[in-house]
C-alpha cells in the first residue's frame, strides 16, 4: 500500500473521530500530545527563576482554531549589557528625545491657556530648596569619606593602570585583552603596558566653574581664567545650600522679579528682620593627605572598610541624582564638559570632534548621572589568584571601578551590579571548552 493513501486514511478518522467529540483536529493533535506545548519549560526552569507558565486557550465551542500558548515570565534579570560607548565622533544622545520635548512644551503651553500665572518656584526663583539642603551635606560628607577610603584601599587592593590610555584593571595581573588605544598602539598591537594606578583614576575628576551666583548671566571666554574651577559635584552641593568659606555665593531671602524672559531684578531686601540662626548642620569632613593614609592591618577591617565604602558611593550618587531633578546640570554633547547651572557657559574651549564648525562653542545638553560621577566599568576577576584568559574574553562581565574594588575586598556584592557583572554565566576552563559552548 502506497503511503499516500494510509496518511489520507489516517487524516479521515481523525477527522471523524473528532467530529464524533465535537472536538478540532488541530486540538485533538494537542490533548493527545501536551509535551509538545511544556517541552521547553523545564529547560528554563534553571535558567530564569520564578518560572511562571501560563496557558492561554479558550474552550472548543468559543474558537475551535486557537492554540494553547506557553508563556515564560521572569522579574529578575540575569545578564545586562553595559552602557554603550560613544566614539569621539559621535554626539552623546539626548536623555529625552528632543520630540518628547517639544510635546511637552506644547502641551504645557496648551494647558496654561486662560490660567492665572502661578509663582515661580525654588530654585528658579532664586531661592534654595531647603528640604534639599541636609541632602547636599550629606552628599559632600559621603564623597569626602570614598576618597579617603578609596585611598586607604588602594594600599592593599592593588589597582593597575595602563601607561599609554587611560584604561585601569583591578586586580594582581592586567589583563591581557588587547584595547589600548594610546599612542603607539598599534606597535604594540594594542596591548597594555600596566603599572601601579592613583585616586584619579579611579575617580575620575569633573570639574566646573564655580558661580557667585546661580543666576547670573552667561560666562563669556574672555571670563574663563577668571572664574574658579572647582569638582562640578561640590559645585552642585554648594547651589544646593551648602556653605562654604573658601566658596561665597549669594543667598537670597526673597524670589526674584522677572522683567523680561531672560531679565530680573532683585528684590529689595532691607524691610526683612536680620536672619535668624538656623539649627547647626552636619559638619563637613575634611580629606585625608595622602602621606597621612594609615591602610587597615587585619582582614577584618578591609571588610568593614569595603562595606563603608561601598555604602558612602551609593550614598553620594542616590543623593546627587536627586539634587540634579532639581538643580540643573549641563553637559557638553561632544567632550566630558559638565556645567551646574541653567544655563552652559560660553567659553570656547571645545576641542573634540568638528569643533571648527561651532567655533569651539560646547554643544549643551542635560546632564545624567554618569557625566557628573563616571563610574569607569572594569573587568571583573572571578578568581583574585589567577589572570583572566583572552579567549574568554565574551564570558566575563564588568563593573564600577569602586565596586570591583570593594568586592575584592570583601564586601558582598550589591544586587543592582550583578547583572552586568555576569555572575551566574559558568566560565570555561580553556579555549578548547569555550568553543563546544552552543
Amino acid at each position: 500500500m502506497a503511503w499516500g493513501s494510509v496518511n489520507s486514511q489516517f487524516g479521515t478518522a481523525l477527522l471523524w473521530h473528532a467530529k464524533l467529540k465535537n472536538v478540532s483536529p488541530r486540538l485533538q493533535l494537542l490533548e493527545n500530545k501536551p509535551q509538545r506545548v511544556l517541552s521547553s519549560l523545564d529547560s528554563l526552569k534553571l535558567a530564569c527563576s520564578p518560572v511562571a507558565p501560563e496557558l492561554r486557550g479558550r474552550r472548543p465551542s468559543e474558537n475551535l482554531g486557537q492554540c494553547k500558548a506557553a508563556v515564560i515570565r521572569c522579574d529578575h534579570p540575569q545578564n545586562a549589557d553595559l552602557p554603550r560607548y560613544y566614539s569621539k565622533k559621535e554626539k552623546k544622545p539626548f536623555p529625552v528625545p528632543i520630540v518628547e520635548l517639544r510635546r511637552a512644551a506644547r502641551e504645557r503651553f496648551k494647558n496654561s491657556k486662560g490660567q492665572p500665572r502661578r509663582p515661580i518656584p525654588p530654585p528658579k526663583n532664586g531661592l534654595v530648596v531647603k528640604s534639599l539642603t541636609p541632602l547636599a551635606y550629606s552628599v559632600l560628607n559621603a564623597r569626602i569619606t570614598l576618597i579617603n577610603n578609596v585611598k586607604k584601599l588602594l594600599k592593599v587592593v592593588p589597582v593597575q593602570g595602563c601607561k599609554w590610555c587611560n584604561e585601569i584593571h583591578v586586580g594582581q595581573f592586567g589583563h591581557p585583552f588587547r584595547s589600548c588605544k594610546g599612542p603607539t598602539a598599534s606597535i604594540r598591537k594594542g596591548e597594555h603596558e600596566w603599572g601601579d594606578a592613583v585616586i584619579e583614576d579611579i575617580l575620575v575628576p569633573i570639574e566646573a566653574y564655580h558661580l557667585y551666583d546661580r543666576l547670573q548671566r552667561r560666562i563669556t571666554h574672555d571670563e574663563r581664567f577668571s572664574i574658579p574651577r572647582i569638582p562640578a559635584l561640590v559645585e552642585l552641593c554648594i547651589q544646593a545650600g551648602v556653605d562654604l568659606p573658601e566658596y561665597p555665593t549669594k543667598r537670597r531671602r526673597k524670589p526674584i522679579i522677572r522683567i523680561g524672559k531672560s531679565e530680573f531684578i532683585d528684590a529689595d531686601e532691607s524691610d526683612l528682620p536680620d536672619p535668624v540662626t538656623e539649627a547647626p548642620m552636619p559638619r563637613i569632613l575634611t580629606e585625608i593627605p595622602d602621606g597621612e593614609i594609615n591602610p587597615p592591618s587585619s582582614a577584618e577591617e578591609i571588610a568593614v572598610l569595603a562595606e563603608e565604602t561601598l555604602q558612602a558611593w551609593e550614598k553620594m550618587r542616590k543623593g546627587a541624582k536627586r539634587l540634579m531633578k532639581m538643580y540643573p546640570v549641563r553637559v557638553c554633547g561632544y567632550c566630558p564638559e559638565v556645567h551646574v547651572g541653567p544655563s552652559g557657559h560660553k567659553a570656547q574651549v571645545c576641542g573634540a570632534y568638528k569643533h571648527q564648525q561651532r567655533n569651539g562653542q560646547h554643544g549643551w545638553q542635560t546632564a545624567v548621572l554618569d557625566d557628573l560621577i563616571p563610574p569607569r566599568y572594569v573587568w571583573h576577576v572571578p578568581d583574585v589568584n589567577k589572570p583572566l584568559a583572552r579567549e574568554l574574553r565574551n564570558f566575563y562581565g564588568q563593573a564600577p571601578a569602586v565596586v570591583e574594588i570593594c568586592i575584592q575586598a570583601g564586601a558582598a556584592v550589591p544586587e543592582h551590579y550583578k547583572p552586568t557583572m555576569r555572575l551566574d554565566i559558568g566560565i570555561p576552563k580553556d579555549a578548547k571548552e569555550a568553543e563546544m559552548v552552543v
